[in-house]
């Protein structure tokens, strides 16, 4: 059993690999991982070439919704994008958000972040910044955002509550998020889940749907709303690298569905008071 530092180093290195691939290469397997597939289609990946703020050189094909679409973006707010590779959800966050906004991308991965800063620079923008850090330890301080986005990193992140906890801490009351994300029903195969490179491929990191909403009511958000759900189909090919003919076919006939979510839900207003003995 890998340990949490070691699957965060896993996925250091390997989207560190990925900030230097094309989008072609990228789409073509599970967000990224080196399990590339040789049927084109994107197994994962959405197309956001007609929102506007696109920017090609920015969109690694990597994510597995379109939260910013769902976002609620209003001009003027502060946006953070939880993962924010090379910065295409930052920027289309910033057309939400107007030249009165303000968007801050984290990331932890150099490759990223430098590519990310790039893509800034050479657009003009500076209402976005990039800052290096663990998204479960944000380079941010508390109640400082209207809206926080992310697609496709909080299923290869081992802590996932501490993520939700880092998105409670920096939303103001009355703030929002909407985050695409893998989730699982039912049990993934013990080859899946144990691989390092679907790890990285965001499958392996995934956890229950169920588990997962429960996180986020857990953590004290109100007005929990499934915004999207499409099932992810992983093509044979894929498959193969990991399960022989009768794992395939038992795994596709078997009632394990992986599935793109994009959720949001809302910091309350005012938080509730604390009654239990002890808790204060």
């Amino acid at each position: 059993m890998q340990t949490e530092q070691e699957l965060k180093e896993i996925v250091r290195k390997k989207y560190s690999e990925i900030a230097l691939q094309d989008k072609e290469t990228n789409e073509s397997s599970c967000c990224g991982a080196s399990c590339c597939s040789t049927e084109v289609y994107n197994i994962m990946n959405e197309d956001y070439s007609t929102l506007a703020g696109y920017n090609a050189d920015a969109d690694l094909g990597l994510g597995c919704g379109l939260p910013t679409q769902f976002a609620k973006i209003k001009n003027g707010d502060t946006v953070i994008d939880l993962g924010s590779g090379a910065g295409n959800d930052c920027f289309i966050a910033r057309k939400e958000a107007g030249e009165q906004g303000k968007v801050i991308g984290v990331d932890f991965t150099d490759a990223m972040i430098n590519k990310a800063r790039g893509n800034a620079e050479k657009l003009g923008f500076n209402n976005v910044e990039f800052r290096k850090g663990d998204i479960e330890a944000m380079p941010v301080t508390a109640a400082v955002a209207d809206v926080v986005v992310s697609n496709c990193v909080l299923n290869l992140v081992p802590n996932k509550n501490g993520v939700f906890k880092e998105i409670y801490r920096v939303l103001k009351p009355a703030g929002h998020f909407s985050i695409s994300d893998i989730v699982l029903v039912g049990e993934l195969p013990d080859a899946l889940q144990k691989d390092a490179e679907m790890y990285a491929g965001c499958v392996a990191g995934a956890i229950q749907k169920d588990a997962y909403l429960q996180m986020i009511h857990a953590n004290g958000f109100t007005n929990l709303t499934l915004q999207k759900e499409k099932a992810i189909i992983i093509p044979d090919d894929i498959l193969k690298n990991y399960l022989d003919e009768p794992g395939i076919t038992s795994f596709k006939a078997g009632n394990t569905g992986i599935f793109s979510v994009t959720v949001y839900a809302e910091k309350p207003l005012t938080e509730k008071a604390c009654c239990e003995p002890g808790c204060c």
